[in-house]
């Protein structure tokens, strides 16, 4: 799992965001990303907005500690998770590694 990243501001995930799906689930691992499908659609910060409610609730941990660092307009994204160890982050996504 050497794409998640540890920095000093917290962790680094780096997300494929797929809007309009059927569902909000973790599809699996996506060559360096973790691929989300999301509900909501790509339209003013919607998606944005759903996928940190969704990381919020499989993490386990408050809204204010996830928060998008780049690719807020794009598919894919980095989010920062503050608060969380990248073992820690590893173990609640349930990837091996």
């Amino acid at each position: 799992m050497n794409w998640i990243k540890e920095t000093a501001k917290g962790v680094i995930l780096p997300v494929r965001a797929v809007p309009r799906a059927a569902k909000n689930e973790i599809q699996g691992v996506h060559g360096d990303a973790l691929k989300i499908r999301l509900q909501a659609p790509p339209v003013e910060g919607k998606a944005n907005a759903a996928l940190i409610r969704f990381l919020s609730d499989v993490l386990d941990i408050s809204r204010a500690q996830l928060s998008i660092a780049s690719g807020e307009t794009g598919r894919n994204k980095s989010v920062l998770i503050t608060g969380l160890s990248k073992t820690d982050l590893i173990k609640k996504l349930g990837l091996s590694g």
